[in-house]
Formats: structure tokens, C-alpha cells, sequence
């Protein structure tokens, strides 16, 4: 049979290897892989690199925050900004308040995204709300769906769980096959200092950085490794910030256990002095916050020693305005001001030009961190993340002697924490499905072209099978736990 489209002459890379190849496509799949391909169309890639357009694992759109403000991003603008950026396939978060029907939240998400996505997406769920009713029947008919991961919250006043519920949370993942990922920080310690700082009248943005301790992150990491270990459920630690963090996860993968790890730009490219500068450091308020040089190239080292899983935007945006960051004004604290900074298009950008062409990590790194990971870990693979024969043709064509000053990105925020950056590559083509939706800069996808992804099981999510010691003298006994 034709072949529909043949990018020719490229240098194509997956996880594994970089090899110069034609990539033919068929059917909006990957059909070939072979030199002097002929299709009906071609597009020449000459000097250029052929890569597995990015999945993002961990972003926000179109979602109300636990404060009850609306992110500025829509599933139209959240998308379309993806796009620019090199990334096709996006997993963002239906979220469920305190009294929120989940089956509800889950209908609600699947209908905007259904009208207005540009890419392909899947779902996790954030539970704020582990009921009977959640967890005996709204949870197993979710995993069924396809939708294979929840969010759980240490923190936020009206979203985190506490040590009971995550167990539950956990044991219903555990039986009905779901991965659970967990925003991991102590309330105890950030609300306490929270109160004295604004108490005291430090309410800078600066302050929400002091408040939000790396001990928080640390102590909360450690308790949540040791409730999935209780359980035997695999977990995945989101945004990870700080070096105790990364220790307290590398021991674990250390001790056998399906313990998860990811980090974000904000961590490998902002530190806390971007925070520091009055009333305006409110664009880069997000929790954690970024910290200092050392936990920088500590989360640089945990990616590229595979302690750290996933490189994610954690996209959360929010305008600079009274509809995000700044209700009052100046007059704003940092407990009023919503908590996220934009990154969804620059995500990829970032870490080529200054991983790849900084030659921190290898172009075979630079897919699995952006792409193959996510895929594999979420339950996309191979139908996601690589370039393969019967993959799907999510394409990103780089020129990797494109460079530019980041100025603007094509989000709804109205600004980007990065501002200023030269940075060195660009995807200038991009394929969904076969079909270019980016092409020098210039977006042609329509509205709701994108499709819903329900998830296979993946084996980041299988239990490991292994008790710990009580457990066992329970089976010993004949007295099982009943999950």
C-alpha cells in the first residue's frame, strides 16, 4: 500500500538509539522505517532531527484550583501551546473537590476536552474526596475507563488527605490496578509558618518559598514511601524539588520498591532567587517552590542517574492579574495568590537547549525523559513516546540550529518565567496522527481533533508482591488483610 507522507532524510532518535532514517506514515500510524521511501507527500528533513512528539504526564487545564480559581488555560489554548512546543499527547487532571460527584467531574472533563483539544489526551484524577461511594464504585469504574492514575495531596488546606484515607486511596489503586501519584509536602510545617509569617507581616512571595521548607518535602516524601510500602502500592512522587527528596526516593528504588520520581523546569532552571524580587515574584510562586544551585544539579543528577523518572511541566497557569495571582493587587499575599507557573510549550525547548546542547544529556536521554517514560510509565507504550512501525505518528521535527529569545508562548497566562532565555533547537514541524498541526510556527489543528486515550495497565503500576514483616505474621496466623 502508499504510503500516505514520508519525512526524508532525517535523523531520527528514540530512547534507545539515533540512526538516519525515512519515517513513512499510513493511516496517521508509522508504516516504515527505511531509506528512500516514496509517499504521496513528502516533507525533507535534511539537517534536521526526527523525534517522538513529547507526552506531558503532569500539567493543569481548564481545572479549578483548591483556592477556587479557574487556570487560565483552556483545552483550545492549553493544547495549541503544547503544540508549538513539540508535545502531542498531553495526561492533565479532572479534579474532585471536597463535595464533588467524581462520576460528575470525570463527564465534565471528558466534554470540554472532547470540543476543544488539539492533541491526543488521557486523564488522572485528583481525589479530595475518598468516600464509600469513591472508592467502592466511582474509582473501579474510572480504572476501568482507561484511566489508570490518581493525585493525592499531603497539603492544601481543602485537598489534602490524611495518613487513613491515602492508605485507602491506595488499597483501592492497589486491587483495581492504578497508579498513585502523591504532591508530597507537610502541612503541618507550611501552615505553621505560614501563620507566623504573615502574622509578622511577611507576605512577599519570598515568604511562600521560606514556608514551604525543604523539610516539608523531605519528612512528607519519606511518610508516604513507608504507607505505600504497608500496602504494596506503587506511587510516583510529583515535582520533586530538593535533595533529601531525591535521596529519600533513590533508597527506596535502593530497597525494591515501586517508588517514582519526577521533576519539572521550574526545579532545573528557575532557583528561588527568581521568586525574591517584591510583588513580582508571584510568577513563579508555585509549591514547592524552586530552591537553590545545589538542589538544581541535584535534580539534574537525579535525572540522569534514573533516580528521577519523568520530566514534567507541572503547567498551572494563572494570569498576573485579579483573575489568578494578584486578587488584591499589590496588596495580595503570597497565602492569596494561586499557586502554578506556566511551562507546557517550553518544556521540551528548555531541557534541548540546555541539556541537549549543553551536552548534560544525551539526545537518546532527551526522548525518554520528554517522552518514552511518560508513555511507559502511564500506560501509552508503544502507542505513544517512541518511533516505530505501528506507533502512532506523533512527530516533532527539530532544527537544531533554530535559535531565539523566549518572548511569549501561546498559552493563555500572558507571560512565561523564562523570558529572556536564548535558547538553541526548536520544533518546527509537528505531526498528530500523521497529520502536520504545527508547521513554522503556525498552528492549523482544529478544535476537538484531539482524541481520549483510555490507558492499558503499565507495569509501573503492578504490585510488587511483597509484605512487610506483619503482614506476613497476618498470613501467617490466617488472618489476612482484606484490602
Amino acid at each position: 500500500m502508499a504510503l500516505d507522507l514520508v519525512i526524508r532524510g532525517g535523523t531520527v532518535a528514540t530512547a534507545e538509539k539515533v540512526f538516519q532514517a525515512d519515517v513513512g506514515i499510513r493511516d496517521g500510524r508509522i508504516a516504515e522505517l527505511g531509506h528512500d521511501l516514496k509517499g504521496s507527500a513528502v516533507i525533507e528533513a535534511a539537517g534536521k532531527l526526527v523525534l517522538p512528539g513529547g507526552v506531558d504526564g503532569h500539567c493543569h487545564i481548564e481545572q479549578l484550583s483548591g483556592m477556587g480559581v479557574m487556570a487560565a488555560d483552556d483545552f483550545y489554548s492549553a493544547t495549541a501551546s503544547a503544540a508549538h512546543g513539540g508535545t502531542t499527547t498531553v495526561i492533565p487532571f479532572c479534579a474532585q473537590h471536597r463535595n464533588d460527584d467524581l462520576k460528575n467531574v470525570l463527564a465534565d472533563y471528558h466534554a470540554r476536552a472532547r470540543a476543544k483539544a488539539v492533541i491526543d489526551y488521557a486523564f488522572h484524577l485528583i481525589i479530595a474526596n475518598p468516600d464509600e461511594k469513591t472508592l467502592a464504585r466511582d474509582l473501579p469504574e474510572a480504572i476501568a475507563g482507561g484511566v489508570r492514575s490518581f493525585k493525592i495531596f499531603m497539603t492544601y488546606e481543602r485537598m489534602r488527605l490524611h495518613d487513613e484515607q491515602i492508605l485507602d486511596v491506595m488499597a483501592c489503586a492497589r486491587k483495581h490496578g492504578a497508579l498513585v501519584m502523591v504532591h508530597a509536602e507537610n502541612h503541618g510545617m507550611i501552615s505553621w509558618l505560614a501563620g507566623r509569617m504573615v502574622g509578622q507581616g511577611n507576605t512577599l512571595p519570598r515568604y511562600h518559598a521560606i514556608c514551604h521548607t525543604r523539610g516539608s518535602e523531605a519528612e512528607a516524601i519519606e511518610r508516604v514511601i513507608h504507607l505505600a510500602e504497608l500496602v504494596d502500592c506503587p506511587i510516583l512522587i510529583v515535582h520533586v524539588s530538593t535533595i533529601d527528596g531525591i535521596e529519600a526516593i533513590r533508597r527506596a528504588k535502593a530497597r525494591g520498591l515501586k517508588v517514582f520520581g519526577e521533576t519539572c523546569p521550574q526545579y532545573l532552571f528557575l532557583t528561588a532567587r527568581d521568586i525574591d524580587v517584591g510583588i513580582q515574584g508571584a510568577a513563579v510562586c508555585c509549591s514547592p517552590p524552586p530552591r537553590d544551585e545545589a538542589a538544581q544539579a541535584a535534580c539534574w543528577r537525579g535525572l540522569i542517574d534514573g533516580t528521577l523518572d519523568v520530566y514534567s511541566s507541572d503547567h498551572a497557569p494563572y494570569r498576573m492579574d485579579a483573575s489568578g495571582k494578584l486578587p488584591k493587587g499589590d496588596k495580595t499575599t503570597f497565602k492569596e495568590m494561586a499557586n502554578g507557573v506556566p511551562g507546557l510549550e517550553l518544556r521540551l525547548p528548555l531541557l534541548f537547549s540546555l541539556g541537549v546542547q549543553a551536552k548534560r544529556i544525551s539526545l537518546p536521554q532527551f526522548v525518554q525523559f520528554t517522552a518514552t517514560s511518560h508513555a511507559k510509565t502511564y500506560g501509552l507504550y508503544p502507542r505513544k513516546g517512541t518511533i516505530a512501525v505501528g506507533a502512532d505518528a506523533d512527530i516533532a521535527i527539530w532544527d537544531p540550529e533554530k535559535k531565539l529569545a523566549v518572548e511569549s508562548t501561546h498559552d493563555n497566562t500572558g507571560y512565561t518565567p523564562y523570558k529572556g532565555r536564548m535558547l538553541a533547537g526548536w520544533p518546527v514541524t509537528v505531526l498528530s496522527r500523521g497529520e502536520v498541526i504545527v508547521d513554522d510556527g503556525k498552528l492549523s489543528a482544529a478544535r476537538g481533533r484531539g482524541r481520549f486515550l483510555p490507558r492499558d495497565p503499565s507495569e509501573a503500576l503492578r504490585p510488587l508482591g511483597r509484605e512487610v514483616p506483619e503482614i506476613s505474621q497476618l498470613r501467617a496466623w490466617n488472618t489476612p488483610l482484606e484490602l
